[in-house]
């Protein structure tokens, strides 16, 4: 019999002028990018929070601190690769991975399939286990209002 454990995260990002959009592993064109000690890819972020919580490990933030020098600017694909290393340190593997993008704009449809394809090597699974998708809000909150950028992700890992 398979174990499997199942984790959740969510992560928020602010939007500003004249910064980088970092999403699922990826730059998005835009003229707003992510307010962060790193580079704001809030989707990894909450993907890294999703994979840690499926094994009680903490999250994001406690990993690698925002008052560390060490994390200033850093790839966020670098911080998903380490808590990878993490999990298949305690004898884990992902399964899949579900990822949901709320942002007004710019709309992310046309880069789904790279975020995909970016972040299937690093987990170590194929494109097919690989889920994320975007909406808005409908104007409606600050995301609806272009203030910022929330995301929910889940993993399954297996033994």
């Amino acid at each position: 019999m398979m174990d499997i454990r199942i984790g959740n995260g969510y992560d928020v990002h602010a939007l500003a002028a004249g910064l980088p959009m970092w999403l699922g592993g990826v730059r998005i064109p835009s003229e707003n990018g992510f307010v962060a000690h790193s580079d704001g890819d809030v989707a990894i972020h909450a993907l890294c929070d999703a994979l840690l919580g499926a094994l009680a490990l903490g999250d994001i933030g406690h990993l690698f601190p925002d008052t560390s020098d060490e994390w200033k600017g850093v790839d966020s694909k670098i911080l998903l690769r380490k808590v990878v290393e993490r999990v298949h340190a305690e004898g884990w593997e992902v399964g899949n991975v579900d990822i949901t993008i709320a942002l007004q704009r710019p709309k992310l449809a046309p880069h789904i399939a790279a975020m995909r394809e970016t972040l299937a090597p690093i987990l170590g699974v194929g494109i097919d286990a690989v889920s994320v998708k975007a909406t808005t809000t409908e104007r409606l909150g600050f995301v609806g209002r272009g203030e910022g950028c929330e995301v929910w992700a889940s993993a399954i890992l297996k033994k």
